[in-house]
């Protein structure tokens, strides 16, 4: 199943949840709402001058934070539309990409939008389980209770394994905590710039 790239069936089920709340839909990563959550996606794969923004300080950071708002005052469903049409050439188009930090972003924002709206765990197929899994053990930083713990805590359902170094296990992390991700950094501003 390596083959099988599963960032494309939840960057397609995120945009039906998004086109189903709208544009003013609350995150689990408040303040944001799902037109933040959609500019955010967008300016990760659209912009390669500000979406290292995402997770570097700096000038870098403050260029991500006012594209990302200049996107956010958009057409909510252009921005769905952009995100539904899939990453443009390059980087984001790369398999390993795809199958790693794009399906842990999609997943992890997919379940941001889901458990803030009262929606609860999905049961998830088997080939998506191992997938998340692989992810797992290929995370650098994930363990114990990293953040790829933190994406998988999302099913609700502990896992005999894989283990991390030195037999560590995965902690399941409480189903409504925020997971974490590649833009956690950007969840904790957008958290201080709320208070």
């Amino acid at each position: 199943m390596a083959g099988v790239f599963f960032d494309a069936a939840e960057r397609a089920q995120l945009c039906d949840l998004l086109g189903e709340l709208g544009p003013g839909a609350p995150t689990l990563l408040a303040p944001w709402t799902a037109r933040d959550l959609a500019a955010h996606l967008v300016l990760r794969e659209r912009d390669p001058l500000a979406g290292p923004g995402l997770v570097l300080p700096g000038a870098w950071r403050r260029l991500a934070q006012q594209r990302q708002s200049a996107l956010a005052g958009r057409d909510f469903n252009r921005l769905i539309g952009a995100l539904r049409s899939g990453p443009p050439p390059g980087f984001f188009r790369l398999g390993w990409v795809r199958r790693l930090p794009s399906l842990n972003e999609f997943f992890v924002h997919h379940e941001d939008l889901r458990r803030a709206n009262g929606r609860g765990p999905r049961e998830l197929g088997q080939a998506m389980d191992e997938a998340l899994w692989r992810n797992v053990s290929r995370a650098p930083g994930c363990w114990p209770g990293g953040c790829a713990v933190r994406v998988l805590s999302f099913s609700g359902r502990a896992r005999a394994g894989p283990s991390g170094p030195a037999g560590a296990s995965p902690r399941p992390v409480s189903p409504g905590r925020r997971a974490n991700c590649c833009c956690t950094s950007s969840a904790a501003r957008a958290r201080r710039r709320s208070r």
